[in-house]
């Protein structure tokens, strides 16, 4: 079985680097929009810096998605539960989902671990159930193994 503690801080060191990395260009952005200067191309010059522009709103909307998601990640408690709710850790057949937020896959201790939120919905199929419940996704009938 997987970690739990293990689990989050793997997740919490991802969103951190997602966060870095779009610190990185924004603040490349930000010195290309300094740096450059009055054209004799004008209209060429003022589209380029309206298009810099429009890409570092974009970033800072990324940027507060992370921050968010890290938010999240900071209130999760790692007790143990019997019954799937945020922060809980499914075994679902073969296959690990962790209720927390919207990650994707994510490798901890050789295992691949789906980091959904409970508002994903095979999230939503998930809450409130216990180990050796049954839920039905993509016309398949999967047992939840174990709950943690």
């Amino acid at each position: 079985m997987i970690d739990k503690k293990e689990l989050l801080a793997v997740c919490v060191g991802q969103v951190m680097q997602k966060l870095q990395s779009i610190q990185l260009v924004l603040e490349g952005y930000k010195t290309d929009l300094l740096s450059e200067s009055k054209s004799t191309a004008g209209d060429k010059h003022e589209t380029g810096r309206a298009m810099l522009q429009l890409e570092m709103e974009k970033l800072g909307q990324q940027y507060q998605t992370v921050l968010q998601q890290k938010q999240a990640l900071q209130r999760l408690d790692n007790y143990a539960t019997e019954i799937v709710q945020i922060g809980s850790l499914v075994l679902l057949n073969q296959q690990y989902y962790y209720l927390a937020t919207s990650l994707g896959q994510v490798a901890c201790m050789q295992h691949t671990v789906f980091v959904i939120s409970f508002n994903a919905p095979i999230g939503k199929l998930l809450l409130g159930k216990k180990q050796g419940d049954t839920i039905v996704w993509d016309g398949k009938v999967l047992e939840i193994k174990a709950v943690v």
